[in-house]
C-alpha cells in the first residue's frame, strides 16, 4: 500500500523531526485519548500500516508521517473528510423557503506506536474509524478498569444480558458503589466501565494536585495521557503493567468471571449450528443487538448501509435484521457465517453517506445475538463471539456470600439459649445492648391488604440498622428470612404510609429516645442466624440452597442501596465479647 516513492498522495511519507512548538505544550501536559491495544500486529511500521484498510485509506486521501520523536516504531495518519454541503441544507431548504449552504469537514488521526513489542493505537477525532475491528484487543480498557478503578465510585456501566439482547447502561455522574449500579450479575457481561482512578503514577496524576482522574475502559481505554513523548511512552508502560501485574479489585473481579468460549471444538461445533440455522428461514430464533462499542454511533445514525456477501448495498433507515438473515441464506452451506462476519453495517448520518457522514463500519455477524444448545450446556452469540451460560453462576454466588461475612462483624449477639422462644430472645438482647429496640411482632400493616400485619425486623439499633434473627433447622426458615429483608426494604422504600407507621411505632415503643426521620429507608440491614446444633457459621456451614438465595437477596438489596451482612449467634453457653458503649458494638460493615 506505502512505499516511500509512489506520488500518490496517499501514500506520501512525510518524515518529522520534534516539533519546533515543544515548548508551548508544557502548559498542557497531557490529553484525554482513546488508546486500543493491538495483540496481533507486529511490533514494525511495516506491519502496523499493513495491518490498516488500504483501500479506506486511499479513499479518504490519508497522509502517512514518520514520527521520528517518539524514538520507537510509529506510524502517524492524518487525513480530512469533507462535504460541499451539510446533508441538512437541502431539506431544510424546502421547509424554509430559505436556501443556505454550510460545509462539512470532519478530521481524522491515528498514531500506531510499539511499546516493548506491543503496539497501541490512538485515535484523533474520526481517527478511531481507520482502525479494523478485527485489530483490537476487546478487553483491553475494561481489563485496566477492573483494576484500577475505584469500585466505590464509578460513574458509568455498559452491560449486556445472556440471551435477552438488551442492552443495559447505567450513569451516575458523581460516582457510585458497584452493587448500586446493579451490574454484578452472573449472566451479565460488563462491556464498560467508567470512573474515577485509583492512586497511579501517570502523567496527569502527577500535575492535577490531589484532584481525582477518570478514565472509561472498555474495548478501548480513553483516559489523560502525556503529550511529550517520553510522557506518553511512560503512560503506555505504567497502564502496560497495571494490565499485566495487578489483580482485579474484589469487588470487580466479577466482570472476568464471564469470558468467550476458547475452545476449538466447541467453537467449530458451534459455527456449525449457526450455519446451518441460517440455511432455514426465520423462525424467531435470532436477535438484533446493538454492537457494544457503538451505542453513540447507533443513536445518532439515520442510515444503515449493509452490504453483505454482494457488490450491491441496501440502505435503510434502521437496521434490517430480514435482510442480513436473507443475504445469509443466500450463501452455500458452511459459507454463511464467514460471509456475515465479512460483511459489513455502516451507520452514517446521512442517506448520502461518505466520508464526512460515516459514524461506524461494523461486521454484520456481531448485530445478530443467538442461542445454541451443545448437549445440556448452552452457548450464546454476542458481539460476534460465544459465552456459555451458568459457567460463572456458582463462582458468583460463592464470592457474593463470602462477602456478607466480615472477619470482624459490626454486630455481637449474646448466646441462645436452647429452649428460648425467639420473642424472649430478641427483648433479652434488647435488654442487654444499650439504645436497642427489640420490634418482634409489632408488626405495621400490610399496604396490599390492611388488614394483614408486616414484620419489619426484629430488632434496631439507634443508628437505624435492622436486626432479622433466626434459629434455622434447615433452609426454609432462612429463605423466609431472606423473603422479609426484601419485602422490609421494599416497603420502607416504596410506601410513604410504611415509612410513616414504622417510625411511629420505634418513637412510641422507645418512648421517643430513638427517632427516625420521617423519611427513613434503612441502609444496613444484619441478618443473625442460629443453625441446626449451633457451631460457628460461615459461608462453608450455611445450607446450600440458602447460599443461592442469600446472595440473591444481597444483590437485590445492594442494587436498592442497601448494606448486608450476616453474623453468627453463638451456640448455647458461649457469649460473644461484650462493650462498654454503642460505639463499639457498632462498627461499619463491608458492601456486599
Amino acid at each position: 500500500m506505502c512505499t516511500c516513492s509512489s506520488p500518490a498522495p496517499v501514500r506520501r511519507w512525510a518524515r518529522h523531526k520534534p516539533c519546533p512548538w515543544r515548548q508551548s505544550l508544557l502548559a498542557s501536559n497531557t490529553a484525554v485519548r482513546t488508546v486500543y491495544r493491538l495483540p496481533g500486529v507486529s511490533p514494525t511500521a511495516e506491519a502496523m500500516l499493513s495491518a490498516l484498510d488500504a483501500e479506506l485509506l486511499d479513499g479518504l486521501g490519508a497522509t502517512l508521517h514518520v514520527p521520528e520523536a517518539l524514538g520507537v516504531p510509529a506510524v502517524y495518519i492524518t487525513c480530512g473528510m469533507e462535504r460541499t454541503e451539510a446533508p441538512w441544507c437541502g431539506p431544510m431548504s424546502h421547509t424554509t423557503g430559505v436556501t443556505v449552504s454550510e460545509s462539512v469537514r470532519r478530521t481524522a488521526a491515528l498514531l500506531l506506536l510499539a511499546v516493548d513489542d506491543t503496539v497501541y493505537a490512538i485515535g484523533c477525532d474520526q481517527g478511531y474509524r481507520l482502525i479494523p475491528d478485527r485489530l483490537k484487543d476487546k478487553r483491553f480498557g475494561l481489563s485496566f478498569a477492573i483494576r484500577q478503578m475505584d469500585p466505590n465510585l464509578i460513574r458509568g456501566a455498559v452491560s449486556r444480558t445472556l440471551g435477552q439482547a438488551r442492552t443495559d447502561i447505567s450513569l451516575v455522574p458523581g460516582g457510585a458503589s458497584v452493587p448500586l449500579l446493579g451490574i454484578r450479575e452472573h449472566s451479565r457481561i460488563v462491556r464498560s466501565l467508567g470512573g474515577y482512578l485509583d492512586d497511579l503514577p501517570l502523567t496527569r496524576s502527577r500535575f492535577t494536585r490531589g484532584r481525582a482522574v477518570s478514565a472509561q475502559g472498555g474495548c478501548g481505554l480513553r483516559i489523560a495521557l502525556g503529550v511529550e513523548p517520553e510522557a506518553l511512552l511512560s503512560d503506555l508502560r505504567t497502564i502496560s503493567r497495571i494490565c499485566r501485574e495487578d489483580t482485579p479489585h474484589q469487588e470487580l473481579e466479577f466482570v472476568d468471571h464471564v469470558v468467550p468460549v476458547t475452545d476449538p471444538r466447541i467453537l467449530d461445533n458451534l459455527t456449525q449450528a449457526l450455519d446451518e440455522r441460517l440455511g432455514r428461514p426465520d423462525e424467531g430464533l435470532i436477535s438484533a443487538s446493538v454492537p457494544s462499542e457503538h451505542h453513540e454511533a447507533y443513536t445518532e445514525a439515520t442510515t444503515y448501509v449493509t452490504q453483505i456477501n454482494s457488490r450491491g448495498a441496501l440502505r435503510s433507515d434502521d437496521f434490517d435484521l430480514g435482510y442480513v438473515l436473507t443475504r445469509a441464506r443466500l450463501a452455500p452451506a458452511g459459507e454463511r457465517v464467514k460471509a456475515l462476519r465479512d460483511g459489513t453495517v455502516t451507520l452514517a448520518r446521512d442517506r448520502r453517506a461518505g466520508g464526512a457522514c460515516t459514524l461506524a463500519a461494523t461486521s454484520a455477524l456481531s448485530w445478530l445475538e443467538t442461542g445454541i444448545p451443545l448437549g445440556s450446556r448452552r452457548f450464546f452469540l454476542m458481539d460476534a463471539e460465544w459465552y456459555e451460560a451458568g459457567t460463572a453462576y456458582v463462582e458468583e454466588c460463592r464470592t457474593t456470600v463470602e462477602t456478607l461475612f466480615p472477619p470482624s462483624p459490626s454486630v455481637y449477639l449474646p448466646a441462645w439459649v436452647d429452649g428460648e422462644s425467639e420473642n424472649t430472645y430478641n427483648n433479652s438482647v434488647a435488654d442487654s445492648r444499650p439504645g436497642w429496640l427489640c420490634l418482634d411482632t409489632k408488626n405495621v400493616a400490610n399496604p396490599l391488604r390492611r388488614r394483614d400485619q408486616v414484620e419489619i425486623c426484629d430488632l434496631i439499633t439507634p443508628d437505624g440498622t435492622l436486626i432479622l434473627v433466626k434459629r434455622a433447622k434447615g433452609s426454609g426458615p432462612l429463605s423466609h428470612l431472606f423473603s422479609q429483608a426484601r419485602v422490609a426494604v421494599e416497603l420502607l422504600q416504596e410506601s410513604a404510609q410504611v415509612r410513616a407507621d414504622f417510625t411511629a411505632k420505634v418513637a412510641g415503643l422507645s418512648g421517643d429516645s430513638l427517632l427516625l426521620p420521617a423519611d427513613y429507608t434503612p441502609k444496613r440491614i444484619v441478618l443473625a442466624m442460629l443453625l441446626k446444633h449451633g457451631g460457628r457459621l460461615t459461608p462453608e456451614t450455611i445450607f446450600g440452597f440458602s447460599q443461592i438465595t442469600i446472595a440473591q437477596t444481597a444483590k437485590a438489596l445492594a442494587a436498592r442501596g442497601v448494606t448486608v451482612e450476616v453474623v453468627g449467634i453463638p451456640e448455647d453457653g458461649t457469649d460473644a465479647p461484650s462493650f462498654p458503649s454503642h460505639d463499639a458494638a457498632i462498627r461499619p460493615t463491608v458492601h456486599c
